[in-house]
């Protein structure tokens, strides 16, 4: 099926150059925007805007699949700024000043010195923003482009762009909000810009071409949703003489806003990588297409989180272990009365469950990582319990196979461990006495060996840990000993590795242990567990935004549960296995429910024909 930018190019080649301008109409605002985005001066996104258009009109040729138009053109896009900013750098001030009118120089007019004071209060308060939220803030404010139009752009759900939307917004004064509004009117682009460009392009011959049966329009339905990306309904009509032809290929009903017209249907937002870090190498192919992993919004509108029964685990089990290798999860030990050394792999695509080479030592309450696609099984309860575990064996999933490593310094069950550029920190954890530690210790997989990190601000085990941005999140627990086994805490506090320093965050809205965490799209959901002085597990699940350091409640999960395992695949949390005390005894569950965080699909989505979530290594010219 053929897409409205791949019929406009073929248009182009067959010789109607004015047929252009319907391209130029269609991302002219959404390119300024990002090209504004990248350099913070209006003048000089003007003018990348224009150069933009035109090469990418010069170069249409050479465009090998027409459906990635706009990826193609954003790309031209980054490469310009790159080279504006190169260009800045060398740029010398009194050269700047020599250009200026003398009288604008000597004697601003009190409107020019009220509108620069203006235009430096919004370039501070977007300096201020995190790269991400600046880029959607721009995008929908100034590129006028709608919440869906971004989301179709990023290869992510409207409700993400609401919430980092919002989130941008919340880092702003109201009244900052209303000031970006008065500046980015005054700097739109001018109302003849499109015409200017198809007067220019009427002059750039390219060979025409015969339409040909072979053309590759061939197009996943993915990609065919992608190529209206960043459009924006433009400002002004096509003016009469670049009007095309009836039962042209283009669509009759094309809206066009008024001049100056702006949309600001704000919403709320996510956290996503900046538009433009785009893969590929600028040659007209699709970029290379990132997985769409940890993508998924944790937001407070939209269809709401979904829970789903998935096929129970092969061993009904708590105080397990899982970890992701390759889109299959391995879940690994736990126990119910006593501890194992069961491994099972889960295949979502299959919903099926296959057992794997057993682990050489039976514990539950132990902490896995993976790292170079090898799992590692850390500490944890052995038999009996609680006799804490010091051993460290490295699982290959391919091979399915056990090796030995070097044991942990401090043994320890119902711990907690995090990957970090390649290091395992491991966190927390008790002793057979119910002593809880503050013991942090990193073990770095290539050489073997451990080391000693500044311990964390609460001591305490049954916690769990989760890493965004580099910054390891640790999250309740149980911080007594002895007689206080079933005391929780709602503390939270951030480990930065780089510092090897230890911050305290928001609280958790209720005391919790014994529970799980993932990260999905930035955000921290933790489900289950149990609450102080209780043995009964819980249905509870809430969402920690680290940028905002605030949590919301969510969806319950449907089967009360603590000392389960959790893990991210595919933007859907897995909850696995866990336990319960039901009629004085424990039952442990083999249990699988998969959870949709708001704004996602109910079905996966394959990433192959999907925007990349990261665009990456632009090469410039």
């Amino acid at each position: 099926m053929r897409t409205e930018d791949g019929k406009i190019i073929q248009e182009c080649l067959n010789g109607k150059p004015q047929a252009f301008g319907i391209l130029v109409d269609k991302y002219r605002e959404g390119v300024y925007a990002f090209s504004y985005a990248e350099l913070r001066d209006f003048q000089d996104a003007q003018d990348v805007t224009q150069e933009v258009f035109l090469q990418a009109y010069q170069k249409l040729r050479s465009l090998r699949n027409r459906e990635s138009f706009a990826f193609w053109l954003y790309r031209i896009a980054y490469r310009y700024c790159v080279q504006c900013l190169r260009d800045r750098v060398r740029r010398v001030d009194r050269d700047f000043i020599e250009d200026q009118d003398p009288r604008v120089v000597d004697a601003p007019s009190l409107d020019s010195h009220r509108e620069s004071q203006l235009d430096e209060s919004v370039r501070e308060a977007l300096d201020m923003l995190p790269d991400a939220y600046r880029e959607v803030l721009l995008l929908h404010y100034f590129g006028g482009l709608t919440i869906k139009d971004i989301a179709k752009a990023i290869g992510s759900s409207p409700a993400a762009i609401g919430m980092r939307l919002s989130r941008a917004r919340a880092q702003l004064k109201e009244e900052m909000i209303a000031m970006m509004d008065t500046a980015f009117e005054r700097h739109r682009l001018p109302i003849g810009f499109t015409f200017r460009i198809v007067e220019v392009v009427k002059r750039i011959k390219i060979h025409p071409m015969p339409r040909t049966a072979g053309l590759p329009w061939g197009l996943s339905a993915a990609v065919g949703i992608i190529v209206t990306v960043m459009s924006l309904n433009p400002y002004m009509s096509i003016p009469n003489d670049m009007a095309i032809p009836a039962g042209s290929l283009f669509p009759a009903e094309s809206k066009a806003l008024k001049a100056g017209e702006i949309s600001v249907d704000v919403l709320n937002v996510s956290q996503i990588p900046a538009l433009a870090n785009m893969q590929g190498d600028g040659d007209g192919k699709e970029p290379e297409l990132a997985n769409p992993q940890n993508a998924a919004p944790m937001i407070a509108h939209g269809e709401g989180d979904t829970w789903t029964a998935k096929a129970d685990m092969l061993t009904a089990r708590w105080g397990l272990s899982t970890s992701v290798v390759d889109g299959i999860i391995y879940a690994i030990g736990g126990g119910s009365n006593t501890a194992r050394t069961a491994v099972e792999a889960y295949d979502p695509a299959a919903d099926k469950w296959t057992p794997k080479a057993k682990m050489p030592t039976e514990r539950m309450e132990l902490s896995t990582g993976v790292v170079n696609g090898k799992i590692y099984a850390i500490g944890g309860t052995g038999n009996p319990w609680p006799a804490p575990v010091a051993a460290v064996e490295e699982y290959d999933p391919v091979a399915d196979k056990w090796t030995k490593k070097t044991d942990m310094p401090t043994p320890r069950g119902a711990l907690a461990a995090s990957v970090v550029d390649g290091i395992i920190y491991v966190i927390g954890g008790m002793d057979e006495n119910f002593k809880m530690f503050s013991t942090v210790e990193a073990y770095d997989p290539v050489t073997d060996t451990w080391t000693e990190k500044a311990p964390m601000p609460t001591p305490r085990s049954w916690l769990s840990t989760s890493v965004v941005d580099g910054i390891i999140y640790a999250i309740g627990g149980t911080p007594g000993g002895g007689a206080n086994t079933w005391e929780r805490t709602s503390a939270v506090e951030a480990y930065d590795p780089v510092a090897d320093k230890w911050t305290v965050k928001a609280d958790m809205p209720d005391t919790r242990g014994a529970h799980s965490s993932s990260v999905a799209d930035g955000i921290i959901y933790v489900v289950g567990g149990t609450t102080s002085g209780s043995n009964m597990g819980i249905t509870k699940v809430e969402a920690y935004d680290p940028v905002a350091d605030s949590w919301m409640e969510k969806a319950n999960m449907p089967t009360g549960r603590h000392t389960l395992a959790s893990c991210v695949l595919d933007g859907k949390i897995y909850a696995i296995g866990g336990v319960t005390r039901m009629g004085g005894i424990n039952r442990a569950f083999s249990t699988v429910e998969e959870y949709t965080p708001e704004g996602w699909e109910s079905s996966p989505v394959s990433p192959q024909g999907k925007l990349p979530t990261k665009w990456g290594e632009v090469k410039s010219d």
